[in-house]
Order: C-alpha cells, then structure tokens, then sequence
C-alpha cells in the first residue's frame, strides 16, 4: 500500500526509533519458526520496507520526576465515564499503574476514505491512554481490508480495488493524524516525543505466504473455538452465510497483535464490543505461540443512543470525521442536535470534560431558569473542536451565526457556501439578478411561491438579504448585495433559506 513521499511527510509523522528500547520484549527472541521469521522480525532500521503510512515507535521515556502529580489509572477514567465493556484480565488495571507506560493500537480498516462517527470512540479512547501516559499507535488495515471484516455486518463487504484502497489509506492516515497529531492534552505534539505513530499492516502481510501461515500459525487455531465467537455465528445463521476469506478475518487481526507484541513491544490492544471476538484471538496467539503473557485486550461500548439505535447516522447518512466529506458546520449541527435524554452520557464518553464539570451540567439542566441547548451546545464544541481543530470549530460557528437572520456577522462567499450544502441553492446569471425586485428574486430562486406570498412577508417583517432585515418590498439587487461578487443569501423567516450563486 505504498503511497509517494509527499503524502507520507503530510500525514504522519515520524520518529526515532530504538529497537534495544522496545518492551516488554528487549531482544529479538528466537522464533519458533523461521519460516515466518522474516515477516515477524522484519529489520526496524529499514525504513524502505515500511509504507509510506507507518511510523516506528521510539522508547517509552522514564517516568516524569517533576514533582507533577501522578497520572490517573485509564482503565478507571474508562470505566467511570462509560468507555469500558471488558478487559481480557484485570491485570490491565494494574499494569497501566505500572509506571512503565504500556503501547496500545487501535486498528482502522481503509473501507472508506474518511473515518465516521462509529471510529471516533477508538481514536477518544487511544487519547486517553496517551493523556495518561502510555504511548499509542493507529494500524491501518491496508492488508485486512483487503479480506473485510465481518463483525457487525449482515453481508460480505465489497472487494476494494487497489487504487481507492490506497486513496483510502491516504485519507484515512490525514484524519487520524489531524487528531491525534496533537499532545495528549489537546496541543500540537511538537515535541517529538513519537507518543503517537501510524503503522500500516500490509507491511507484514505482503510478504506472508499462505502455506507458511497455515503451518505455523494455523495449527493454533481451533475451528470450534472459532465458529463460537459471535459475529461468525450471526452470520453462520443467516442466509448468506459466511466466506472462507472472512472466517479467517480473526486470524488476521490476531496475527497483527501477535506481531506488533513481539516487534514493537505494543501489549494493548483496544477496539469496539463488536471486535472482542478479533481481540482474543490475538492474545490466545500470542500465549501459545509466543508462550508469553502481558497482551490485554480492552473493548469499548457501541455508541448508541438511549433508544438503542446507532448514534452516528443522519438522514444524509454517515457522520464523517473529514472535513472534505462533511462540513464542520454540518458536524458540529449534528451534536447540536442531540436530545437530552443522551447529553449527559454523550458528554462523558465523547469529551474530555472533568467528570465534576458535567456533574454540574447535569444540575443546571434541571434548574429553573436553564436556557434550552445549553449542554449541547457545549457538547457541540468540544467534539467539534477535537475532530476539527480551533479553527474548524470557529468556521462551524461562523456557519451557524451566518445562519440566523438579522445576526451582525459579516458574510463572506466562503461561510455562505460553508453553508450552501445544507440549504437549497440556484445559480443566476449575474445580468439576470442585478437591478432584480428581491420581490421578483425571491420567486425565481425558489424561496417563495408567489410574489403576492413575498410581498406579504415583506410586510410583516419576515424577509432577509444576507441576513439584513428587507422593510420595503420596493428593495432591488445592487453590484454591493451580491456578497464577494459571487452569492446572496435569501431567507424568509428563520428556517427557510436560499443560496443564489451568481455565474
């Protein structure tokens, strides 16, 4: 899944790298079978042999003696904000006390070319590790999605072509980086201290061939064992039914814990509740095929809402974390929009709000007196100002003011079309609108059915140009209306809304 240089050097970033540093495993150990040495013990300084989309992970640095106060446990802030469905052993819980700092990987399958919704628990979830002091890792599946997984999923996913697995794989390594390019406290990680790395699976798997894995993994796995784990029984029951190539899906993913464990010291792997099948085939590979412990397993919940249903689908579909394939503005509506009843829960597991602040929240939305949206307004910027950055968050913002007839902000071509996507448009001719009644315009452009409708709303007050207040229905275009020579923006009371490009 190699990609050019230039996109490398934009969405990742890169670190030095030890490998005497690496644990729990500070030696290259002899491997069972060399078969699969090459691919389990692959040369940490040949950089060629990586794809343009993994980084190598540098040493855990010592435990800070600043005087600072010591980090929390995760697996605590986890389970008290509602992040925790299992752990493999509870040992977890005192390993991450350890004060040796522990890896963790996430992995993201390139299906799409952005992330949604449904991936930002993992990404929130490998950013609390790292605000507690462990180091994290993205692992891109540019060798599983090319097989698919089959949890959670009523039908084999679609065979990707290479050319939009690679474009996939591009997208997907920008936004990952975009977020978890900055400091476990939210700034920019300047510092260089590799807390964060992308790693990309097809390193390994390309140069895996079929007869060595079945000889030298396979025989590990039990067939019973396998057919037990639930997203392969939902399918065995179903119509369909379920391909060879996803029933080895787990082996897959298992076989990627069991090399980043002995290869890059990484003992945690997390994913959703979906994925504990996957999970535990990898740690069960790497107590019998390594004959060592110290990997966990950690699983998340499903974000879902109170009614039980996916909470991540709009009536446009996916919630994407790309600002290319959805608009800030757009996102930041989407929280906005989030009833009471979930607030609260929303709040804890999608933000990084102290516990004692939403508390609080919580309070004064039952108060007298509480302005209504309030708490998801607040929820609204935090996601969007992790996702999208500070200045995603102040477009969504500007967006949404633009939004509000009669609002003082100063419109510009780029927050109108900002907004363009989620309310209807036309284009014009520029001959055509200048010197054109807005009586008139009103009607060509759609936003009122008649003109005898417009003149009436006029009257009363409720028609706006550019969010300015029209009085008289005798108002007429001019060269000035028209916002950067390019749009007008027609509103006839609050909600209904037009964006009139001019061509």
């Amino acid at each position: 899944m190699a990609t050019s240089a230039a996109t490398a050097v934009a969405t990742c970033r890169l670190f030095s790298f030890n490998p005497a540093s690496l644990s729990p495993l500070r030696r290259r150990p002899s491997f069972l079978f060399p078969a699969l040495a090459p691919t389990l013990f692959p040369s940490p300084l040949n950089s060629a042999s990586r794809s343009a989309h993994s980084t190598t992970l540098s040493p855990q640095p010592p435990p800070s003696s600043s005087g600072r106060r010591p980090r929390p446990n995760v697996v605590d802030v986890l389970e008290e904000r509602g992040l925790l469905e299992s752990v493999t052993s509870e040992n977890l819980r005192s390993a991450c006390s350890s004060g040796s700092g522990l890896r963790v990987y996430c992995g993201f399958d390139p299906t799409a070319e952005s992330l949604h919704l449904g991936n930002l628990l993992g990404i929130i979830v490998l950013s609390w590790f790292r605000r507690c002091g462990h180091r994290t890792v993205a692992l891109l599946g540019g060798a599983t999605a090319r097989v698919g997984d089959p949890s959670g999923k009523s039908l084999e996913r679609p065979e990707l072509d290479l050319e939009t697995l690679e474009r996939n794989t591009a997208g997907i390594a920008a936004t990952v980086t975009r977020i978890l390019g900055k400091g476990g406290d939210g700034d920019d990680d300047d510092d260089g201290d590799g807390s964060f790395v992308i790693l990309n699976n097809y390193d390994w798997w390309k140069d895996v061939k079929l007869l060595d894995f079945l000889k030298r993994v396979g025989r590990y796995a039990r067939v019973g064992t396998m057919v037990a784990k639930e997203s392969v029984k939902k399918r065995l029951e179903s119509e369909q039914g379920m391909s060879y190539t996803e029933f080895t899906y787990q082996l897959l993913q298992g076989y990627d814990f069991l090399h980043l464990f002995q290869n890059e010291g990484i003992n945690v792997q997390i994913g959703g509740s979906d994925q504990w099948g996957n999970i535990t085939a990898g740690t069960e590979l790497i107590r019998k095929i390594l004959q060592l412990e110290g990997a966990y397993g950690l699983t998340f919940p499903l974000l879902l809402k109170s009614d039980g249903t996916k909470f991540g689908k709009s009536e446009d579909g996916a919630i994407w974390l790309s600002p290319s394939m959805l608009s800030p503005y757009k996102f930041y509506q989407y929280f906005f929009s989030v009833p009471d009843t979930d607030i609260i829960r929303f709040l804890k597991v999608l933000t990084f709000l102290e516990i004692e602040e939403i508390n609080e929240i919580e309070k004064d939305m039952k108060r007298p007196g509480y302005m209504p949206n309030t708490a998801q307004r607040r929820l609204a910027e935090e996601v969007t100002r992790f996702v999208h950055g500070e200045d995603g968050l102040q477009e969504a913002l500007k967006a949404t003011e633009a939004l509000r007839p009669g609002a003082e902000t100063k419109l510009d071509w780029k927050t109108i079309e900002g907004i363009a996507e989620d309310v209807p448009s036309c284009s014009l001719n520029y001959d055509d609108v200048l010197n054109c009644s807005l009586v008139d315009l009103s009607v060509l452009a759609g936003l009122m059915e008649s003109k005898s409708a417009a003149r009436r709303l006029l009257k009363q007050g409720g028609m706006y140009l550019n969010n300015g207040r029209v009085d008289g229905e005798s108002k007429r275009i001019e060269a000035e209306d028209i916002v950067d020579g390019k749009v007008l923006l027609l509103s006839a009371g609050k909600k209904n809304k037009v964006v009139v490009r001019i061509s």
